[in-house]
């Protein structure tokens, strides 16, 4: 295909999956249950965090850690107590387990206590091309707390040469306003042009079958190779093509 039919082709894709109905599989079902702009960037976040194996079980997982947190996510991060935290050493999530979950309440509420929040963080430190610094910088902010080493894992940094697929993914929900009621779009001082496709292995398997991504590695190099490509496509939304390749790789098999 040309480059120009390539476009036609991911762009007729991108309608198809970047419907409604695209929520009813997804995680981001998860932030949907709530309306308050707190509420969806925590239950986003943490979904997000948790969201690599299967489908089914991040979906349960997600709903199960809901319930922990009272349905009022933000709520319980900013008033929770000691023994409030003791009920979520029960939850696990392949390997995040109850502690990990703990550390993550402290250090959210450390975030919307001093740092004004999660967008504030990711808007002070992007630059104008990308928010891969700012995500390393929020690595640096998530963990000034003490905790245990092992927790760090779970917060990818791409100056490590990580895709860092998962917090992509949150910021892709988070940013984008894709007028069809998926993506959230309550970030305001972000624009969509800065974000990064969510490299995973459906996503990169379609994009170098199709000749956008020749790396062999899903890591920060590639996703840097991608989002070039991409820019080209659309410089205003880049990303929107996301639900094209996912589309392509999970429900094509393509």
């Amino acid at each position: 295909m040309t480059r120009k039919e390539l476009k036609e082709f991911l762009d007729f894709k991108v309608k198809q999956y970047n419907t409604p109905q695209f929520i009813e599989s997804d995680p981001i079902q998860i932030p949907h249950l709530f309306s308050r702009k707190e509420d969806i960037e925590i239950s986003g976040f943490l979904t997000a965090i948790i969201s690599w194996g299967n489908r089914k079980s991040i979906l349960k997982n997600a709903n199960s850690l809901m319930d922990l947190l009272d349905r009022a996510p933000y709520s319980f991060v900013m008033q929770h107590s000691d023994s409030d935290l003791e009920r979520l050493e029960s939850f696990v999530h392949r390997t995040f387990n109850g502690r990990d979950l703990i550390y993550f309440i402290k250090a959210l509420q450390h975030i919307y206590r001093d740092y004004d929040g999660l967008e504030t963080i990711f808007s002070n430190n992007s630059t104008e091309k990308s928010l891969q610094p700012a995500i390393h910088e929020f690595k640096k902010i998530f963990f000034e707390l003490p905790h245990e080493q092992r927790t760090q894992k779970h917060i990818s940094d791409p100056m490590k040469n990580s895709a860092a697929k998962r917090i992509n993914m949150f910021l892709r929900w988070m940013v984008r306003n894709d007028n069809t009621g998926v993506d959230f779009g309550i970030w305001n001082k972000i624009s969509p042009a800065q974000l990064s496709c969510p490299l995973d292995v459906h996503s990169g398997n379609v994009a170098r079958k199709l000749g956008l991504l020749k790396r062999k590695q899903n890591n920060a190099k590639a996703l840097a190779e991608l989002d070039t490509y991409l820019r080209k496509l659309d410089p205003i939304d880049p990303v929107k093509y996301d639900f094209a390749l996912f589309g392509l790789g999970v429900f094509e098999k393509y």
